[in-house]
């Protein structure tokens, strides 16, 4: 009877660790693999060094330091064109931070009188007190520390600044 039960948990387990894989979402599956991996990894460093048997693991650690002092000759062989390569590839990012750049509207203290009232939401002839309270309002709702964006923020401020100036 014990090995029918010792048999029958496992089983179990299996199973309902084959549902739930594969109920979950895969972000989620690969996020708890990673903690259990480095939970595995903690529980063997420690019975290893409960054991005292870490030796190989540092040993292996001197023979990776000793190659790479042996190889760093080679690597500076190829500095220049690993020098190069790296440029390549930080000019890309480059251009492809500009080019998410040009696609943003421009950005320029061109408002009209009249797009700037119809920003602040006003009609023409508004006084300055109009004016101030409805950028107040406005910001106050539409700023991007209280989940607004920044674009809009910048054209309140520019239908302000264009009404006060003009």
């Amino acid at each position: 009877m014990i090995r029918l039960l010792l048999l029958l948990v496992p089983v179990m387990l299996v199973y309902l660790a084959i549902r739930w894989f594969q109920k979950t979402p895969p972000e989620q599956v690969s996020k708890w693999f990673k903690k259990i991996g480095w939970i595995l990894v903690v529980v063997l460093m420690l019975v290893l060094m409960g054991t005292g048997k870490l030796n190989w693991l540092f040993a292996m650690l001197g023979v990776a330091i000793a190659f790479m002092v042996r190889l760093m000759p080679a690597i500076l062989n190829y500095a220049p064109q690993l020098h190069r390569l790296w440029m390549s590839f930080t000019a890309g990012k480059q251009q492809q931070y500009h080019q998410q750049q040009s696609n943003r509207p421009p950005r320029g203290n061109n408002m009209s009188k009249a797009e700037a009232l119809e920003v602040l939401g006003l009609t023409p002839g508004a006084s300055e007190e109009q004016i101030i309270q409805a950028h107040r309002k406005l910001i106050a709702k539409l700023h991007p520390d209280k989940g607004g964006s920044n674009y809009l923020a910048a054209q309140i401020n520019l239908a302000k600044k264009t009404l006060l100036n003009s």
